[in-house]
């Protein structure tokens, strides 16, 4: 027993000792980390609290604000989107991010530029093979950037490669990629707003400014669109649509095909747009619906208040409608240029007038206010609702790329209810 208490005094003295006399080292500075970014580069990844900064959100938890520009201590956005977690912000500072690509897997993110556009510049370098930017996440919302100059092999790089989720982009640009924006479809959703899409496409007309699979639900408003390089200005495969209060005109030099496909129906409720083709389209028709057959349960067209101009000098169609449709409905669309609406097309066609340029303050420059003479005023007739949508417009495009709020009921067809001012001749 003896043996055994002097044991054990030796231990605790031993213990003791070292407690008072060793000092465990100092736990090293984390200064980040080494990762591959989505072309396989390693790219290191600093951790410095200058780039993050932390808010109390809504729910009480802390989400993170990840700041990335030349004088951030995140040079890039591809070391961003490796570290960003769910419900992050990411700001991006303006300026040119060339070769800078990402992808993007997480959920309820927000990247938006900050102090001006910043221009992302593929320069030759893309994210899985596919874009600048692959979105495959959840909630994901992108404001006030631009994407400009994606290439693949494959001929079909996009600014964005959406897969998944739910997108919302706004106050955006899409100039020079062989897609603006191309799409997967499924369950997912994308929603674009007051933005802009312009030269986008390969020249070998499967390429478009903005081409859109068989998502569940896409919506366009306010936006822009413009000189599409062979290809569409706007295709869409989605089950619903709404395509509202955008401008769609190839313009000058323009060489778009369609201004507006709907290749497998659904439905689309077209609502006061400003839709041209040029006089140098390789297309005859300017909206076409099913053209490629019929793929969802319901293939239902609404062509609501747009001003719809046909510049071929060789004539052409303003809308082209595939038979099968289960509804197609037409009230309050000025047509400038020859021709009916409705030529060959089985269903509700109301107050579709053809009318000439001098209907309008300067429609040669895509001004299409009419003017305060012309014999338009009032004879706007109510279109209805259809499947709980109210149809009648609720506002009306502004350029370059935005919407005003109607404040009054809508006496006029078209696209726009604004007329000439009463002190302008």
């Amino acid at each position: 027993m003896a043996f055994q208490l002097l044991a054990l005094l030796l231990a605790v003295n031993a213990f003791s000792a070292t407690a008072a006399d060793d000092k465990l080292p100092a736990t090293a500075q984390y200064l980040g980390e080494i990762r591959r970014d989505p072309n396989g580069k390693l790219i290191a990844i600093p951790a410095k609290p200058s780039s993050t900064a932390f808010v109390e959100s809504p729910a009480g938890t802390a989400a993170r604000i990840l700041r990335v520009g030349p004088g951030s201590d995140m040079p890039t956005i591809a070391a961003a989107a490796a570290i960003a977690q769910d419900g992050d912000t990411i700001e991006i500072e303006a300026g040119d991010y060339s070769g800078d690509v990402a992808v993007w897997k997480q959920n309820r993110l927000v990247i938006r530029g900050v102090g001006g556009r910043p221009r992302l510049i593929a320069a030759g370098a893309s994210a899985e093979r596919k874009a600048i930017w692959v979105i495959r996440g959840g909630d994901i919302t992108v404001e006030n950037i631009e994407f400009t100059g994606a290439r693949v092999p494959d001929k079909n790089g996009a600014g964005i490669r959406f897969e998944k989720g739910r997108l919302t982009i706004r106050n955006c640009r899409f100039l020079d990629n062989e897609n603006g924006i191309l799409t997967g479809g499924g369950d997912a959703e994308l929603t674009i707003e007051n933005s802009e899409f312009g030269h986008n496409g390969a020249g070998d007309g499967y390429s478009h400014n903005l081409y859109v699979g068989a998502l569940r639900k896409l919506s366009v408003i306010g936006s822009y669109f413009h000189h599409a390089k062979l290809g569409h200005l706007l295709k869409s495969r989605a089950a619903e649509n709404h395509i509202l209060y955008n401008r769609l005109t190839d313009e000058s030099g323009g060489r778009a095909s369609y201004e507006l496909e709907f290749p497998n129906g659904g439905i689309a409720f077209v609502i006061g747009n400003i839709i041209e083709q040029s006089a140098t389209s390789e297309n005859g028709n300017i909206i076409s619906f099913g053209a490629e057959v019929y793929k969802h349960p319901a293939n239902e067209l609404y062509l609501i208040n747009n001003t719809i101009d046909n510049n071929r000098p060789q004539g052409g169609g303003y809308l082209a409608v595939r038979p099968g449709a289960h509804i197609v409905k037409a009230y309050n669309n000025l047509l400038i240029g020859k021709g009916p609406l409705n030529s060959g097309i089985n269903g509700e066609f109301i107050n579709n007038p053809n009318v000439d340029w001098d209907t309008f303050i300067l429609a040669q420059r895509h001004d299409y206010r009419t003017r305060r003479d012309n014999p338009l005023q009032r004879s706007y007739v109510p279109p209805g609702a259809a499947r709980g949508v109210d149809l009648a417009p609720a506002r009306e495009y502004i350029h370059p790329a935005g919407t005003r709020l109607l404040t009054t009921t809508p006496t006029l067809p078209g696209g726009r209810q604004t007329m000439q001012p009463d002190n302008q001749n």
